[in-house]
């Protein structure tokens, strides 16, 4: 395998990311609050305390090296893709070069240490994140008195580029969240420049809009897609800027396609729960369903939609109307929360209690609370570099769609949040009947409609192997579990022409990840087509193209992207 796909396999990478019910804790805390001393820390203290061999091993280890590097001789360096230090100056300058140099020869040692110690798992998760954020903070690049591209800046722009700096951090200081703002604000239009493909809002109520998308074939399939979003997300992830747009794509193969978009609720809606959302997805089957004629829907959800649809279609089960699902397509969602690495360390009952009450007092979940703690998952990328960028160098970030559209962030309700953080502390949907969904048990093990499964090799949100886990939970005989490259968001927004992109695909027979890894399958490109085709393979014949939106009851509201989007 190559080294990509090596540093992705169970060994490595089972325990990469965060699932949805750590997010919804720290969110409501703050990260800061894992970064602060706890018992995690006395008990590396006692451990390396007991083995001092370790601490004289690595020490003696680390004296001679800095002697090295202060002499000179030291051969240590970046990592080639290591871009904090790409500008030639750190390498060129001979004080920069040793400053570099004892950094990595430092972080290299406390993370030998760190290995050292005799840990419990959770101890060892709970100070890895801490060392890796200490670690990323401490570079050298952050450092304004040491960056050579902050003093380019000044020499470049006669010194406003301090002034800018600054002004930047006043601003970012006095907004959540409060991290490096990572796009222009302006950047973008919703419903101009990002979510304009071209349809109509053909039901409202209280929770949601349904989009119908203007079909762009002269014949379409008979059955229907309707995609459910994250709920803490705008929709619009799957209908980003034309090009790039996953709806834009599948209206394109001759699909007629449907979104809901979540209303971003306020304090008076804090009683809505899953039930809620799982009869918003009800009603908006109805809708399709009177729209299109067809008594078969594709339902495809994406992360915490995607956990609303699989519960969804349990409950459709449960109740004798599996067969209004034609498909069950599910993207970068965790079902499964075990194992989940430094999420399941940090997390524990008291602290989910604590986050229940607090967004209950105030009746939601603030998004923007949200976007910080999935920025801190990520400092070098989603904080150091925009530090860097926005305040060293005084300068604009550039316009990115996919950060425009993380930073257009919605609230949870409170109720929401509390039935999230309990059924993924619980691994509730591990366990038929264990949580309910409009009345009845939730029994994964009954979904035996065909099924989907879309997981990103680099994922820190939802790791693919727990994704692949999750694909196992569903009953159905035909499953096909797709291994897209890149991460969380890249691995949806993924269309096709893309050299460096390829997928791994094949059922998930096997109950080791890995060994699903060795043999499945690759395919260069994008998955797109593959899923186009998947969908065409079960959406009856070609029918002629609408050439109205909606139905006489369900009349055109709006033009899309409708108007739940643009609330704050």
């Amino acid at each position: 395998m190559t080294d990509t796909i090596v540093a992705a396999t169970e060994a490595e990478a089972e325990e990469l990311a965060a699932p949805l019910d750590l997010l919804l804790t720290d969110s409501v805390f703050g990260i800061a609050r894992r970064m602060l001393p706890h018992r995690s820390w006395l008990r590396l203290g006692a451990s390396l305390a007991g083995a001092p061999h370790f601490l004289l091993g690595r020490g003696r280890g680390l004296a001679v090296e800095l002697a090295d590097i202060t002499r000179g001789t030291s051969t240590r360096a970046p990592a080639r893709a290591d871009q904090r230090f790409a500008d030639p100056a750190w390498s060129g300058n001979p004080l920069l070069r040793r400053i570099i140099q004892t950094y990595l020869a430092v972080a290299e040692t406390a993370g030998k240490l760190l290995v050292d110690a005799d840990l419990d798992w959770r101890d060892r998760e709970r100070l890895q994140f801490v060392l890796d954020n200490v670690v990323e903070a401490a570079a050298p690049s952050n450092n304004p008195l040491l960056n050579p591209l902050g003093y380019k800046a000044v020499i470049d722009t006669g010194g406003t580029s301090v002034v800018r700096g600054m002004s930047n951090l006043v601003r970012d200081l006095a907004t959540a969240p409060r991290v490096p703002t990572m796009v222009d604000p302006d950047a973008f239009i919703v419903g101009g420049t990002v979510a304009a493909t071209p349809g109509s809002v053909i039901f409202q109520n209280r929770v949601i809009e349904i989009i119908q998308y203007a079909p762009r074939t002269p014949r379409v399939r008979e059955v229907p897609l309707l995609i459910v979003p994250p709920v803490i997300n705008k929709f619009y992830i799957t209908d980003i800027s034309p090009g790039r747009s996953m709806v834009e794509y599948f209206l394109g193969q001759g699909q007629q396609v449907f979104t809901i978009s979540w209303r971003n609720p306020k304090a008076r809606h804090r009683i809505w729960g899953l039930d809620t959302y799982g009869q918003a997805i009800v009603d908006a089957l109805d809708a399709v369903e009177k729209i299109t004629g067809s008594t078969r829907t594709h339902l495809l959800g994406s992360c915490s939609g995607g956990m609303l649809a699989a519960m969804t279609a349990a409950h459709l089960t449960d109740i004798g109307q599996r067969d209004r699902l034609a498909g069950l397509t599910l993207a970068v969602t965790v079902l499964d929360q075990s194992r989940a690495g430094f999420a399941a360390a940090a997390l524990d009952p008291t602290t989910a209690k604590a986050a229940i009450q607090v967004s209950a007092a105030r009746g939601y979940l603030d998004g923007r609370s949200l976007a910080e703690v999935f920025a801190w998952l990520r400092p070098t990328d989603l904080v150091w570099r925009y530090w860097v960028n926005n305040y060293i160098q005084g300068r604009t970030p550039a316009p990115f769609d996919v950060l425009f559209w993380n930073a257009d962030t919605t609230r949870m309700t409170a109720t929401l949040h509390k039935d999230m953080v309990q059924m993924g502390l619980n691994n509730a949907l591990t366990t038929p009947g264990a949580v309910s969904m409009l009345g009845t048990p939730v029994d994964l093990s009954k979904v035996t409609v065909d099924s989907y499964v879309i997981a990103g090799i680099a994922d820190h949100i939802s790791p693919w192997q727990a994704c692949y886990r999750s694909a196992r939970l569903l009953g159905s005989e035909s499953i096909r579990f797709v291994l897209s490259t890149s991460g969380h968001i890249a691995a949806m927004v993924n269309p096709p022409g893309n050299p460096r992109a390829s997928y791994r695909l094949a059922s998930p027979s096997t109950a080791h990840p890995a060994e699903w890894l060795e043999t499945a399958e690759k395919k260069p490109d994008s998955w797109w087509p593959d899923y186009a085709d998947w969908l065409g393979e079960r959406s009856g014949p070609d029918k002629t193209a609408p050439t109205m939106l909606g139905a006489v009851d369900l009349p055109p509201l709006m033009p899309a992207p409708g108007s739940y989007v643009r609330e704050q």
